[in-house]
């Protein structure tokens, strides 16, 4: 049974999304992108315009499935409240659609991706462009990282889910 998978790599200027189909082991590229939001504009209109664009993304892809990057702490308090207020807008627009919400921590799934939690961003990008037979571009990471998100929770829904009918079957 094919399922969209969105998964979204949050942020206050630059928030990245990718879209996969889900169908048994296979894994389709569906779309990437990034949503832009100018530092020009206030804080509040950032989050504004991030909701309405995260909004038509739903709309366009429905994908019953959402994957968002855990926060990180840094050392700029203030960067970390916005990226904060950036996935709150992220989750809310999920839950809206209907969609389930799964969080990963970037260590997490560059594990999961590349088998090295302390892998670099290019090595990742490498990886899940590679996997998902997209052509590297210069969208930056934000795309791959939310692309690689998507790779992560799939394979480990997929794993969960094998194990289950291991388990109806035994009984």
């Amino acid at each position: 049974m094919k399922k969209l998978i969105l998964a979204l790599d949050p942020g206050s200027r630059r928030t990245g999304f990718g879209v996969i189909e889900v169908d048994g082991d296979r894994l389709t590229h569906v779309h990437h992108g990034v949503i832009q939001l100018s530092e020009k504009w206030p804080f509040p209109e950032r989050l504004r315009v991030l909701g309405q664009e995260l909004r038509e993304l739903y709309k366009k892809y429905p994908a019953p499935m959402t994957v968002v990057e855990k926060i990180f702490f840094g050392k700029n308090a203030d960067s970390a409240f916005k990226l904060g207020h950036a996935r709150g807008v992220c989750l809310m627009c999920a839950a809206e659609s209907g969609s389930k919400i799964t969080e990963y921590a970037a260590r997490y799934v560059k594990k999961i991706v590349t088998g090295n939690g302390g892998a670099d961003k290019q090595q990742v990008q490498n990886l899940v462009f590679a996997y998902l037979r997209v052509r590297p571009e210069e969208s930056g990471f934000d795309a791959s990282d939310a692309l690689s998100l998507a790779v992560c929770h799939a394979r480990v829904y997929e794993g969960a889910e094998r194990i289950q009918r291991m388990l109806e079957g035994a009984q």
